[in-house]
């Protein structure tokens, strides 16, 4: 790829894209329109958007108050509430740098992050003190800012201030200064399944490009309410509550809540008349069960971006039933996350019929404006998009990293291509002749049996299909023939725990895969464990496992 400069334009092209604008524009255009946040006792807090650029003025104050200078990173501890959302503005609004703390890692992999990051301040929601506490010892922070409704609370942390209180007593008047556009907003660290996490720096600019995209892309307008269902420590909360902001929307914060226990959350759904949303299908599958069982049955209009993994046809058209349409959607960490989302081209809804059209949604979809992907074999090699040949999908543009704060591992991740970089995402994909993006597996997860590739992936939604099957989970197991086996691990519905049998899930496989590419066993469990993010945690059960077919 050539750079060349043109002829001079006449625009204002120092005025910087900075994420703290799309409040400001939420504030001045949609100052009535309501932000909704579920507090820990499960009441509600109600204000709008022209209250909340307020809080966040007052924020910024104090922020430089407790010594937060320009380049500062300032760490976040907290569940899906209005004020993770005020620091998501305030922080990068003086030139700071929002740490994304995921409470779900380890706390030696948290102290890692804060420690790697530099954190210099830290907020932690009132109900995650023992996680604050559980680190501090070692790491170098200083100040902690607990974000509670009353009184500080009795707390071993060194050196502690009320969220409320310090907001009290700041001015509301902050001149907000203009950020350079390629200066860090924000950072969030992988959950690797190796090694530790790696930090992703986003700049205000690849954030605010992201968010008019996805504004675009899920069709968010003031009309709508949007739920911040996804966590806002991983990788952005997705980003859509800017975008959702940016479009004036309706916003919609659930707080801390569990997916064995959804009640919460959909009545949520129903009382704001929530139009909109993304999650995974972690969430989206208990949501589904839930929903099953609850009378009356509720009815929504909502549209949902699933990512993480790739949801089940089942959910999908479960859902469907009660008025929530499930679009596939693709990302990571290291994208900001958006890659792509699946809609249906006009000329394809035309010549496919209703069973081909759900088998075209189960793909990832196509990339949005601002991304490209290529696929290339294990030399670098580009490869044909056929919708056959599978190799690993690599991606560029203008809200993927570049590299890795501060890590070897830069050098591994990415293909440097002269002037800009293609980021490996270890993905197995292929890419058919219409631009549709179909993840296969992680290159790690695929089975290699017998010098063929059974995707797991595929394996494991057919299996959540069955009319009795919660959650399924597959891996490559080690094989004295075959190199790799797959292994099926199943979770029944509760009330199948008794029925349910090996025999039926295999005359159910059946249906679609050949005799070679069925699991050489089926083991029905209580339980598959997961990642900090949600996922299944195939690297456990490999290594639970690794003898199961060697014995």
């Amino acid at each position: 790829m050539r750079f060349v400069r043109g002829f001079p334009s006449t625009m204002m092209d120092e005025y910087q894209l900075n994420i703290t604008n799309i409040l400001r524009h939420a504030a001045t255009n949609f100052p009535e329109r309501e932000v909704v946040s579920r507090n820990l006792d499960g009441s509600l807090f109600r204000y709008s958007y022209g209250e909340a650029y307020e809080r966040v003025s007052r924020l910024a104050n104090v922020l430089e108050e407790l010594g937060v200078d320009v380049g500062d990173r300032v760490g976040v501890l907290s569940w899906n509430t209005h004020r993770f959302f005020e620091l998501f503005f305030a922080i990068p609004g003086i030139g700071a740098v929002l740490l994304e703390m995921n409470l779900r890692l380890h706390p030696r992999e948290i102290a890692y992050v804060a420690n790697h990051s530099g954190a210099k301040v830290i907020f932690v929601d009132e109900s995650l003190l023992p996680i604050a506490e559980a680190i501090a010892p070692s790491i170098g922070v200083e100040k902690y800012v607990v974000m509670t409704d009353g009184e500080t609370p009795e707390t071993k942390l060194p050196e502690v201030y009320s969220y409320e209180e310090l907001l009290r007593k700041a001015s509301k008047d902050y001149d907000f200064p203009m950020v350079d556009e390629t200066s860090a907003y924000a950072a969030c660290y992988t959950s690797g399944t190796t090694g530790n996490p790696k930090g992703v720096y986003y700049s205000h600019r690849s954030m605010v490009l992201h968010s008019l995209i996805a504004a675009i892309g899920m069709g968010l307008r003031p009309e709508d309410a949007y739920m911040q269902l996804v966590p806002m420590f991983h990788a952005n909360g997705w980003g859509v509550f800017f975008a959702a902001t940016l479009a004036g929307s309706k916003l919609v914060f659930p707080g801390r809540y569990a997916v064995d226990n959804l009640a919460p959350v959909v009545e949520l759904m129903q009382s704001e008349k929530v139009t909109a949303t993304a999650g995974a299908p972690a969430i989206f599958l208990p949501m589904l069960n839930y929903l099953q069982k609850v009378e009356p049955k509720p009815k929504f209009n909502i549209r949902a971006w699933s990512g993480a993994t790739e949801p089940p046809l089942a959910v999908m058209k479960g859902l469907k039933e009660f008025g929530i349409e499930i679009i596939h959607a693709y990302g990571a960490t290291e994208t900001s996350p958006l890659v792509c989302y699946n809609y249906v081209k006009p000329e394809l809804r035309e010549k496919l019929n209703e069973e081909e059209l759900w088998e075209l949604k189960r793909k990832q979809g196509i990339p949005v404006f601002g991304v490209e992907v290529m696929l290339v074999d294990e030399e670098g090699n580009r490869l044909p998009h056929d919708g056959k040949t599978i190799g690993e999908l690599c991606i560029r543009g203008h809200w993927i990293t570049g590299s890795y704060y501060k890590d070897a591992r830069t050098f591994e991740s990415f293909i440097d291509d002269g002037l800009l970089k293609w980021w490996k995402s270890g993905d197995a994909a292929t890419i058919d002749e219409w631009g549709y993006i179909k993840i296969v597996d992680r290159f790690k997860d695929l089975i290699k049996s017998g010098g063929e590739w059974i995707s797991s992936v595929d394996l494991e939604n057919h299996l959540m299909a069955h009319p009795k099957v919660f959650e399924a989970c597959v891996v490559g197991i080690p094989h004295p023939k075959w190199e790799e086996r797959p292994l099926a691990f199943v979770v029944p519905k509760p009330e199948f725990k008794d029925s349910i049998t090996k025999e039926e899930l295999y005359e159910h496989l059946k249906q679609r895969f050949a005799k070679w590419q069925l699991p050489d066993d089926i083991i029905i469990t209580d339980e598959i464990p997961k990642t900090s993010v949600g996922k299944f945690s195939k690297r456990t059960l490999r290594e639970q496992y690794k003898d199961y077919y060697t014995k």
